[in-house]
């Protein structure tokens, strides 16, 4: 990302809907450049819940960001700085964090990011579709997909852990969401890393979205893909790819 990024528009709602590309793309215009391996659409409707991808084959993992779901919807994963976290359901208040690179996942979008730009941020912008607006317009003439990172209080907010039943068949995002575990973050300092396209919903952001975004608390006792979020004013860190 270029020093546009400190030229920010004003806000305008987005209404256009992005298009879906094919899986196991690469874009290879950049050292920040975005890999993609598999589709949540696959995941999602065509039940294809094994592990495309072993994070360990992962042959430069310096600097490496990443999120996914662990392979047959057991977990959630992310990636921050070459190190990796995979999150399952204990109860319905607790989980376990774990740090892993002997998993594999079904749909998995990363990059490596050595060095990152701070963005002005906003007080205005507190919930995810405000952000996708914000990093929609910033971005306009700009390379993406990208990858970006937040560090603020949540003052509420959601994450969920898919936890399907071993067994099951998945035949649509309802199905694939079975007995996934929601968590609650309240006033809790967090990170969170996030993927933004207009061209890739249902490849790695959901149908309805620009965004994927995977949230872990500075204590490492909660992780997930965060759902809802209110953000604390005056206490975001938006980072971009330098």
């Amino acid at each position: 990302m270029n020093k546009i990024f400190y030229a920010i528009s004003s806000l305008f709602l987005i209404t256009a809907c992005g298009t879906n590309q094919s899986p196991n793309q690469q874009m290879e215009s950049s050292d920040n450049s975005v890999k993609i391996v598999g589709a949540m659409r696959n995941v999602m409707h065509k039940g294809e819940l094994f592990g495309t991808i072993l994070l360990d084959t992962i042959t430069n993992k310096s600097h490496l960001y990443g999120i996914g779901s662990l392979e047959y919807l057991k977990g959630e994963i992310l990636i921050i700085d070459g190190k990796p976290y995979v999150s399952s359901v204990i109860t319905d208040t607790a989980m376990k964090v774990e740090e892993n690179w002997k998993i594999k996942a079904p749909f998995f979008v990363y990059a490596n990011i050595e060095k990152w730009t701070k963005i002005d941020f906003p007080d205005s912008i507190q919930t995810i579709p405000q952000l996708g607006i914000f990093l929609e317009n910033i971005s306009e003439n700009q390379q993406r997909p990208f990858t970006f990172k937040m560090n603020a209080t949540v003052q509420s907010g959601d994450i969920h852990i898919v936890n399907l039943p071993k067994g099951t068949e998945v035949h649509s995002p309802e199905e694939a969401h079975q007995e996934q575990r929601n968590y609650p973050i309240d006033n809790e300092q967090a990170e969170m890393i996030g993927f933004f396209s207009t061209e890739h919903q249902e490849i790695f952001t959901h149908h309805d979205s620009y965004v994927h975004i995977h949230l872990i608390t500075n204590d490492q006792k909660k992780m997930g893909h965060l759902d809802k979020v209110m953000l604390k004013k005056g206490t975001v860190q938006l980072f971009l790819p330098e």
